[in-house]
């Protein structure tokens, strides 16, 4: 079945090229062109990935990825126009998955949204998911066959990639893993782009589980190598 993805972008030339190379490579493609649309189109289409510009008439692309939110887990990809970093953030605080800066090359976009759907799960780590019982960390507890994590009983929700990354860390508690090794696992060994973005991440999930970073409960710091699961 061809994967269905919606392209957002205010520039319709620009949205139509992109479509253009996507189809190529075998996708459903349905271009939208203000944020409103978006969300519309986002709601009766269920795409399984979201090309998204940030900078959209009606809505931008970070009120459409928060309203996209409440109701699909789908891959977002961020489209921005400006390196501005606060920008980047802001966009994968919301939910997105990944995001690119303006120019780029549509065959890049291709090429991560080819790694992106392709990822590996990481809840398949270590053992099959029907096998792996539930994994506790004090008050969280992380089902991963179900892929569900709850703080106290209740329920967290997570998008596809935070609960990726809580499931490659949970998976081996004691490891300290690399940005680069969560790329890997999450993202898949042939993703290429700023590894910052784990940070991003992780800071968002800890928001989630209300964990402290300064005295965290779940995942912690290891002051230059990266993350782990437990207590210290």
């Amino acid at each position: 079945m061809n994967t269905r993805i919606l392209v957002v972008d205010d520039e319709q030339s620009l949205a139509k090229v992109v479509a253009s190379y996507l189809e190529r490579d075998g996708h459903d493609v349905t271009c939208v062109f203000d944020g409103p649309g978006a969300v519309s189109a986002a709601r009766d289409r269920s795409p399984d990935l979201v090309v998204l510009d940030l900078g959209l008439p009606g809505l931008d692309g970070v009120e459409v990825c928060r309203q996209v939110r409440t109701f699909s887990d789908c891959y977002v990809i961020m489209l921005t126009a400006r390196g501005d970093e606060v920008d980047k953030l802001v966009g994968l605080g919301v939910g997105a998955d990944d995001y690119l800066t303006k120019p780029f090359s549509p065959r890049e976009l291709v090429a991560r949204v080819r790694a992106m759907l392709r990822r590996p799960r990481a809840a398949t780590a270590g053992a099959t998911p029907l096998e792996d019982p539930p994994r506790v960390f004090g008050a969280l507890r992380i089902d991963v066959a179900a892929r569900e994590a709850s703080v106290d009983g209740a329920p967290v929700p997570l998008t596809r990639t935070e609960f990726d990354v809580l499931a490659a860390l949970s998976a081996r508690p004691r490891m300290v893993f690399s940005r680069r090794q969560l790329v890997d696992t999450v993202w898949g060994d042939d993703w290429v782009g700023d590894e910052h973005l784990v940070d991003v991440h992780i800071g968002h999930l800890r928001r989630k589980l209300g964990d402290d970073a300064a005295a965290p409960r779940f995942v912690r710091t290891v002051r230059g190598v990266g993350y782990r699961m437990g207590e210290g």
